[in-house]
C-alpha cells in the first residue's frame, strides 16, 4: 500500500444527521457545550471547542433499533468536568449508558457515552494521551 501525497493539516468540519435541526442545536448548544454559528432549517454550523460541527437534516430515523452503534463522536472535556459529568448529564436528563477509562490504546482516557436525541452515540473524554503512531501496516495488529 503506498503512502498518501497529501498532507493533512487537520479537519475543517464533520457533519451529524439529525432529524430536527433546531431541537439538535439546542441539545449540542445547552448539553454537549457547542456554539451555534449559523443555520437553516437544512442544517446548522456549531463551535465545538475550535472544529466546527454541522448538524445535517436527515430523513429519520437516523439510528434505527438493531444498528450497528461503533459510529460515535467524541468530545474533550477536562479531568474536572470529567468527575462530574454523570451528574451533569442526569442534570439534563441525559442517561448515561456506558463508563470505561482506556489506557495503551489509541486515544486514551476515562469516557462517557451518551446519546443525542437521535440516539447518536456520543462521548464525554478526559483525553490523557493521544498516540498517533501508525502500525507498520494497515489491518496488522490493528490496536
Amino acid at each position: 500500500m503506498s503512502k498518501s501525497t497529501v498532507k493533512l493539516k487537520g479537519v475543517a468540519h464533520f457533519s451529524i444527521p439529525v432529524s430536527d435541526v433546531k431541537r439538535s442545536v439546542e441539545f449540542y448548544r445547552d448539553v454537549v457545550g457547542c456554539t451555534f454559528i449559523n443555520g437553516n432549517k437544512r442544517h446548522a454550523f456549531m463551535d465545538a471547542g475550535g472544529l466546527c460541527l454541522l448538524l445535517c437534516q436527515a430523513k429519520a430515523p437516523i439510528n434505527p433499533p438493531g444498528s450497528l452503534d461503533y459510529v460515535h463522536h467524541s468530545f474533550i472535556v477536562s479531568a474536572e468536568q470529567h468527575r462530574k459529568i454523570d451528574e451533569y448529564l442526569a442534570s439534563h436528563n441525559v442517561a448515561v449508558f456506558e463508563k470505561e477509562d482506556r489506557d495503551g490504546g489509541t486515544v486514551n482516557g476515562p469516557r462517557t457515552y451518551f446519546r443525542d436525541p437521535d440516539g447518536t452515540r456520543l462521548e464525554f473524554i478526559d483525553l490523557t494521551s493521544y498516540d498517533p503512531t501508525p502500525d507498520a501496516e494497515p489491518w496488522q495488529g490493528a490496536r
